[in-house]
C-alpha cells in the first residue's frame, strides 16, 4: 500500500510528466516514431525542471544470477515514475505487463504507458501503480 503522501508526490510528478507530453503530441501530432517522441518528451520534462533519465538498463537476474540480457526503460522520471513509451495502432496486453514488470523490478510505485499515435493524448495515457 501507498502512503497518501507518497502517491500525492507522485500524483504531481505524474502531472508534470503528462503535461509534457501533451504539449509535445500538440506539436508534432501523432504518427511519428517512438524515437522522436522520446528525444522531444525528454527535452520538454528538461525544460519542466524534472529530473529524467533515457534508456536505462535493468539488468535480468534469473535464479540468482545475473545474465548478459538487461531489459530497458524507456525514460525513468525524478529516480520514481517509469515511462514506457509507444506509438502503435493498438496497445497489445504485453506492453502493460512490461511495464508491471519493470515497476516490480525496480520497486518503483508508479509507471505511466503513453501511446503517441492517437487523436487526443489523453486516450493514450494509462497510468500504472505497483503496491
Amino acid at each position: 500500500m501507498i502512503a497518501q503522501e507518497r502517491l500525492g508526490q507522485l500524483n504531481k510528478i505524474s502531472e508534470a510528466i503528462i503535461g509534457a507530453a501533451i504539449e509535445v503530441h500538440k506539436f508534432l501530432g501523432p504518427g511519428l516514431l517512438e524515437s522522436v517522441y522520446e528525444v522531444c518528451l525528454l527535452e520538454e520534462m528538461e525544460q519542466r525542471g524534472l529530473k529524467v533519465q533515457r534508456q536505462v538498463h535493468l539488468p535480468l537476474y534469473y535464479k540468482g544470477k545475473v545474465t548478459n540480457k538487461s531489459f530497458v526503460i524507456d525514460i525513468l522520471v525524478e529516480d520514481e515514475v517509469i515511462l514506457e513509451l509507444k506509438s502503435v495502432n493498438w496497445m497489445p496486453n504485453v506492453c502493460e505487463h512490461q511495464l508491471m514488470t519493470y515497476l516490480k523490478l525496480t520497486n518503483k510505485n508508479l509507471g505511466l504507458l503513453i501511446n503517441f499515435n492517437v487523436p487526443r493524448l489523453i486516450d493514450g495515457v494509462k497510468r500504472r501503480l505497483n503496491g
